[in-house]
């Protein structure tokens, strides 16, 4: 295992795990890769944080004030847990022998993201992982990049623009996520930033109102009535306008977004809807040129309403990222499992032009099986 690992040359195969801001799942996928252009994946699969742990990261989250300070070793070993358990129960799905795997790559709970004070947060314990599975484990991607000054976020954009060499160009990948965020290939050229609020807005709205997770198939929103003015409002705030690259906590506009709570369900949901495509149609103000189509991944592409009403107002095509054969419910994960390959072999995560860093930068945490915490 040391001498694959130590090979720039070697094709390594690495499993990539992440839970997103909304919590909705722990996502496992499988990636063989050279870490630069030699690309293929494996299946996805999701499985359930146990609810004890998705409650507790909830009341972490709505607390900023324990996210950011507070040891937090119980929920630490919880969520570690639970990722080592989709860890293993997709290995026995999969029929995936852990000899064959050189590598894990763990994103870790974001609990808290504030780049303009230096200090990104996700529970993990890599150390753990990497002795309870007997395999070298990646962890703390976004670290260096938020210590240098960037902004952490989004880490998509040179996985993306590794799946898209085939591509006609430029091209718009649009992760409709609890964030949405999109990056922009056009060769050589990457640009990347959170484009607003997306999925998590309107589902924490239906769990308020309704207690459900989401709106399925967008079909609460369909029926409702959008409020043009509160929309209006929304997209007055100076993050629309601000250059890229720029990013976004899961929960900086809820509080804005509590303006809707007057309305009806339905018109709640439509003005809320509204409001994510209008903070998506506003990422074309930061790209040097009309993408010929947007390709979509995440929660969000499920929903037929974001994705009629996206096509309606950027007129050119909006497809799931499955149209091009790419696997919309596993390419989180496997953008951890890529860059575990990058970060072993010192090669950038992000760019000046996807996060801000003042360079190509690297990152990530590498244990190794056995070695002192």
């Amino acid at each position: 295992m040391a001498d694959r690992l130590s090979d720039p040359s070697a094709i390594l195969t690495a499993i990539g795990v992440i839970s997103g801001t909304s919590m909705d799942a722990i996502d496992v996928s499988l990636v063989t890769s050279d870490g630069r252009d030699r690309l293929s994946f494996g299946a996805g699969a999701s499985y359930p944080y146990r609810d004890q742990t998705r409650r507790a990261l909830q009341a972490v989250i709505a607390d900023a004030e324990r996210a950011a300070s507070e040891p937090l070793a119980e929920l630490e070993a919880a969520v570690t847990a639970d990722h080592l358990a989709a860890i293993r129960s997709y290995a026995d799905d999969q029929g995936l022998d852990f000899g064959a795997v050189d590598l894990v790559g763990l994103h870790g709970q974001t609990i808290y993201h504030r780049p303009e004070r230096r200090f990104t947060r996700q529970l993990m314990n890599g150390q753990a992982v990497a002795d309870a599975l007997g395999i070298p484990t990646v962890d703390r991607f976004r670290d260096a990049d938020v210590a240098a000054g960037g902004e952490g976020a989004p880490f998509a954009p040179l996985y993306h623009r590794a799946l898209a060499q085939e591509l006609e160009q430029p091209v718009m990948v649009l992760n409709l996520g609890g964030v949405g965020n999109i990056t922009y290939v056009d060769g050589d050229t990457v640009i990347a930033f959170d484009t607003g609020p997306a999925s998590a807005i309107l589902d924490d709205f239906m769990q308020r109102r309704l207690g459900r997770p989401y709106d399925a198939d967008g079909a609460l929103a369909t029926s409702g009535r959008v409020h043009d003015e509160l929309v209006a409002g929304f997209m007055a705030n100076p993050y629309f306008d601000r250059p890229a690259p720029k990013a976004l906590d899961r929960n900086d506009f809820h509080r804005r977004a509590r303006v809707v709570e007057s309305l009806s369900d339905a018109d709640g949901a439509a003005t809320l809807a509204a409001f994510t495509v209008e903070s998506i149609v506003a990422a074309l103000r930061h790209v040097p040129k009309r993408p010929r189509r947007w390709l979509v991944g995440g929660g969000g592409r499920l929903n037929r309403h974001f994705m009629a009403r996206l096509g309606e107002r950027l007129g050119v095509p909006v497809e799931p990222v499955e149209t091009v054969g790419w696997n919309g419910d596993a390419l989180e994960a496997q953008i951890f499992a890529y860059f575990a390959i990058r970060s072993l072999r010192n090669l950038p995560l992000s760019l000046p032009s996807t996060t801000g860093v003042p360079r190509p930068l690297t990152g990530g945490r590498l244990h190794r099986p056995g070695q002192p915490a």
